[in-house]
């Protein structure tokens, strides 16, 4: 879940001084995917990914950060945007969030629940009526569980 320093530290000036924020990066050790996350204000369209893509092959070419083959996706964080720091999880604050931790805690490892903020380099949720404090370390990955409104269908056909 962490953002791998070495990587952070090439690919940040870059994408920053493209204009866009970086979201946050993951390495797919399996699948050999480098995954970065960039966004701006207005949102993501194509044309910025394949920006952002051109000027990180260029780099990532030279400076061979991962060895050996892999391959290099560049997207927006998306309705499911995924929370890499605490700022993340502080900014945040209020959404209903998926964690999955490296350890279970209390005996889970994964929790849907709504995020409090954080408080000392640890995560609040309140799942129903319990809260946890998870320790920042702990989380391997989290995301944002996007809440959809119900549509009443009150109305719609019933001659009203």
């Amino acid at each position: 879940m962490k953002m791998p320093d070495k990587l952070t530290r090439l690919v940040e000036p870059v994408v920053t001084g493209m204009g866009y924020e970086l979201v946050g990066i993951e390495f797919d050790s399996h699948q050999r995917i480098l995954r970065v996350y960039i966004d701006c204000e207005r949102g993501i369209v194509l044309d910025d990914c394949s920006k952002v893509s051109h000027q990180l092959s260029g780099l990532l070419d030279v400076e061979d950060p991962i060895p050996g083959k892999y391959q290099l996706e560049i997207s927006s964080p998306g309705m499911d945007r995924p929370l890499f720091t605490l700022a993340h999880f502080e900014r945040f604050k209020g959404v209903l969030v998926r964690l999955q931790l490296l350890r279970p805690i209390d005996g889970r490892r994964r929790f849907k629940a709504r995020l409090l903020g954080v408080e000392g380099g640890r995560v609040l949720l309140q799942d129903g009526e319990n809260q946890f404090e998870i320790p920042f370390e702990s989380i391997d990955k989290a995301r944002i569980a996007p809440e959809f409104e119900k549509k009443s269908t009150k109305g719609a056909g019933d001659g009203q």
